[in-house]
């Protein structure tokens, strides 16, 4: 019989897992069991750069000391009641949060994705109620490549064969379009029962693709000429991440719904959240929508704190300073060696992609080497490696990194 006080090696561990979970992620073979600001130790002790931050929800470092105190008072005094009751902490919550990022109302929800369905849903309701259009008729534009989760309704506008195969039939009442075409969005929006433009501002899992200066604000103006809502999903990039609060500030956009998850709690429980003024907001009524543990007190005070630290400690500005560095640095890299072809991000959202087709295992080949010389970052899309440390990081910090991404695209072998 395993019980959990043994110890177990990393090898025992990893088999556990295959034995007993579900198959369902293909994790870089590291198991680990501690993390402090920007580092992560295995089980034997191995300590590594985190250049992942859990996708971006550990951008206020692994374990921050006035997250994790919120959590366990809150944890010790009170931790769900449901929505059936009110609490003491969600209000001020929700006051916070609104005021925090301009908003009305706050919607909160657990993860990412079900914060982008509440948004669908509040999208649709307010296309029917304030639009007038015919119920069962609304048409939300996406785009190609997009990544919002993976319940049913969100793979059902994926383009990713693996999100989608077998799992249909699909829910309707999407138009996806390329991404960074605004020509392509004008067209869309002259469709019929058009209600909402949902879009990230910078595309994390297809690759950190990062569109064209104007592009968000162009896509802002054709939606509100068209009396339609912009719906940005800033679960990857908001929270300090691109180097302003969120990656729409960047162009001075203000969204109609924005959605938020991950790193509003730090990565240490499941907080998430969608924003809309009392217009849009206010159609969803008592019964129509709800979570048993969306607003609950722990991870209300947990989202507080995790705010604070991103005000208090300047992250934002730390991620704009940090990632105009490592992607400077990442090109002096490139300039000398062709095994990477280039670099691209904002803030400490970056990629760099490997010069070999997405079908090869060159860039987890390279990610296996990081991950021995002390840094842990993931491929996606096949040859594009995804570099998001804390946003805590130092700039001493930020350099030993280089200094180890250097050393192994320099030793690379095929």
């Amino acid at each position: 019989m395993i019980t959990t006080t043994e110890q177990h090696t990393s090898e025992e561990l990893i088999q556990m897992e295959s034995q007993h979970g579900a198959h369902n992620y293909h994790p870089l073979p590291v198991v680990l069991n501690k993390g402090e600001g920007v580092y992560l130790w295995d089980v034997e002790g191995k300590r590594y750069y985190d250049f992942l931050s859990a996708y971006s929800a550990v951008n206020q470092g692994h374990c921050h000391p006035k997250i994790i105190g919120a959590m366990i008072d809150q944890a010790q005094t009170l931790s769900l009641t449901s929505r059936a009751f009110y609490n003491d902490i969600l209000g001020v919550y929700e006051k916070y949060v609104t005021s925090y990022f301009g908003y009305d109302k706050v919607l909160p929800m657990n993860t990412g994705a079900e914060a982008v369905e509440t948004a669908i849903k509040l999208c649709r309701k307010w296309g029917y109620e304030k639009r007038g259009v015919a119920e069962n008729q609304a048409n939300i534009i996406v785009c190609e490549g997009n990544f919002h989760g993976r319940t049913t309704t969100i793979v059902s506008f994926s383009d990713d064969p693996d999100a989608r195969k077998n799992y249909g039939p699909f829910t309707p009442g999407f138009i996806r379009i390329p991404y960074n075409d605004l020509d392509a969005l004008k067209a869309a929006l002259e469709m019929d029962n058009v209600v909402g433009f949902l879009v990230e501002p910078i595309q994390g899992e297809a690759g950190v693709f990062v569109p064209d200066a104007g592009y968000l604000k162009g896509a802002f103006d054709l939606c509100k000429a068209k009396n339609t809502l912009f719906i940005a999903d800033e679960v990857q990039t908001g929270i300090a991440r691109t180097g302003k609060l969120l990656a729409i500030d960047h162009e001075d956009v203000k969204a109609d719904i924005l959605i938020l998850g991950k790193a509003l709690s730090g990565g240490n429980y499941p907080v998430s959240a969608v924003l809309a003024d009392d217009e849009i907001m206010l159609v969803i009524q008592p019964g129509q929508h709800g979570s048993t543990f969306g607003g609950n007190p722990i991870a209300a005070k947990v989202a507080i704190a995790a705010l604070e630290v991103v005000k208090d400690e300047q992250l934002a500005e730390n991620a704009m300073r940090l990632g105009n560095i490592f992607r400077k640095e990442m090109q002096r890299v490139i300039d000398a060696n062709d095994l990477i072809v280039s670099v691209r991000g904002k803030g400490l959202l970056n990629a760099i992609i490997v010069n070999d087709t997405p079908d090869s295992d060159t860039a987890w080949n390279i990610c296996m080497n990081l991950m021995h010389n002390g840094l842990l970052a993931k491929p996606t899309h096949g040859n594009i490696i995804r570099f998001a440390p804390p946003l805590v990081m130092t700039e001493e910090q930020l350099m030993e990194c280089v200094a180890i991404i250097e050393k192994t695209i320099v030793e690379y072998k095929k």
